[in-house]
């Protein structure tokens, strides 16, 4: 098992952010509007990966940084969505994102990014350190790294794939 990164301060950190941000819009910008909506052999289509790194970027900020709780960030009652779990929360926003638009999809991702770097701009490096949780010492910084960097580059290469498979 390799060691996860960790960046020594602010700038490494907004760095590697960026450096995965760019590869993540280059290839997006790249994709034909057919390719862009085709599904992959999971059923997501490049539209869908993005749409869904726009949602988990502002459940960070919501969620993870202001400590909202998660039905209020989703934009729903915890009726509607009772268990919070990568396995609950996911296919819900893949169906409602599903059948938006390419543009609409591209500027909330743009969007949520620009709002995501102003926040982490305006934060401390050291309060990336505390833990998210008061019952676990987990830092924020493991939030901030898992919806950023290794999300995006997780998500661009399952695009790539899927554009390859495709061809």
């Amino acid at each position: 098992m390799t060691e996860q990164w960790m960046p020594g301060n602010k700038k490494e950190l907004m760095s590697a952010i960026e450096q995965e941000w760019t590869l993540l819009i280059k290839l997006a910008d790249s994709l034909t509007d057919e390719q862009m909506t085709t599904p992959d052999s999971g059923g997501w289509s490049p539209k869908d990966n993005l749409a869904h790194l726009a949602e988990w970027m502002n459940v960070l900020m919501g969620y993870h940084m202001d400590k909202r709780p998660y039905y209020e960030v989703i934009g729903v009652t915890q009726e509607v969505l009772p268990e919070w779990s990568v396995e609950a929360v996911n296919p819900f926003l893949f169906k409602r994102n599903q059948s938006r638009p390419r543009a609409e999809v591209i500027d909330q991702l743009k969007g949520t990014y620009a709002r995501l770097i102003q926040k982490l701009e305006n934060m401390a490096f050291e309060d990336l350190w505390k833990p998210r949780h008061p019952d676990r010492p987990d830092p924020l910084m493991l939030w901030v790294l898992g919806d950023t960097t290794e999300h995006f580059q997780e998500h661009r290469e399952t695009i790539e794939k899927g554009i390859k498979t495709s061809t």
